[in-house]
């Protein structure tokens, strides 16, 4: 069975969002499909998402208020089939962490979305709420893309 881990540098903003939207497409889908989000970052670990990221998810019909934040391993890369990096840093972060045993294909999340590979998603942090609607905009269609592509396989 697929499974995919999200990675953004806290794992409260982007990476939850990003979660929350395979978990919903692949329902749709009715996709079996292993679902999980980590940061590369440790300030986080067991805190809940950012308020605005469960206010967009919220909106969107999906609670993520669960969610809790952790840290990637490096048994990640031998527990999932694909680590979806959020931006360049936290790709190249973990590349630099990847085992020689691993088994994950890295990619970042928008390379799944045709005229946008190679791009970062935005980073919704340091801005306002209105932030957290583009990168939910951004992560459902990277979500779409990357579930048509693992129910081709």
């Amino acid at each position: 069975m697929p499974s995919v881990l999200f990675v953004c540098l806290g794992n409260i903003c982007r990476s939850p969002l990003a979660e929350a939207a395979l978990r919903a497409e692949a329902e749709r889908l009715r996709l079996d499909l292993i679902v999980e989000s980590a940061g590369t970052g440790d300030w986080h670990i067991g805190a809940p998402p950012d308020p605005r990221a469960r206010a967009v998810a919220a909106r969107h019909g999906i609670d993520i208020s669960g969610y809790q934040a952790r840290q990637v391993t490096r048994a990640d890369f031998t527990r999932f089939t694909h680590i979806v990096a959020l931006d360049h840093d936290n790709l190249s972060s973990l590349r630099r962490m990847a085992p020689a045993s691993a088994v994950a294909e890295l990619s970042l999340l928008l390379d799944h979305v045709p005229g946008r590979e190679g791009q970062a998603v935005a980073d919704p942090w340091f801005g306002e709420a209105a932030g957290f609607d583009v990168t939910w905009a951004e992560v459902t269609a990277a979500a779409s893309g990357l579930a048509a592509r693992l129910r081709a396989r």
